[in-house]
């Protein structure tokens, strides 16, 4: 899983303003340090599709310092930042991709859209197609 480190400060409004170090276009608020951070995995999620937008690759979280709340994002999302990582670390693009797959572009679109619920197959073939495999562990 991948769990981003975030920064929660007490607003002039009594607001919780929640930022986050590794990724610094996720932005959010809330009434409550709790409220805060439900609403920063929106943030989160909606800031990685702007990376996917721009094909730049997404951050990966650091370690966090003790005590420091954190934000995970939920399995299925973190195939695809790893996939979309993958794909651009490889210099592979959608097109390519869909060939790969024999599949038409909006099928991959789908696949890297983070809130697309994807099949798991889906994506466990694109990495086969990029030479890579998909691990999953229970901790």
């Amino acid at each position: 899983m991948l769990s981003y480190p975030v920064n929660l400060e007490l607003d002039t409004n009594n607001t919780f303003l929640v930022t986050f170090p590794d990724i610094p276009e996720a932005l959010s608020v809330g009434d409550d340090a709790d409220e805060a951070l439900i609403n920063g995995l929106d943030a989160l999620e909606s800031a990685i599709e702007i990376y996917f937008d721009e094909k730049r690759e997404v951050p990966m979280p650091s370690k966090p310092k003790k005590g420091q709340p954190v934000v995970t994002l939920p399995a299925l999302v973190v195939t695809k930042v790893l996939l979309q990582n993958e794909m651009i670390r490889q210099g592979v693009r959608k097109s390519e991709l869909a060939r790969r797959l024999n599949v038409h572009m909006p099928q991959v679109d789908r696949l890297l859209d983070p809130r697309h619920s994807s099949k798991l197959e889906a994506i466990e073939a694109a990495f086969l197609s990029l030479g890579k495999r998909l691990k999953i562990s229970l901790a």
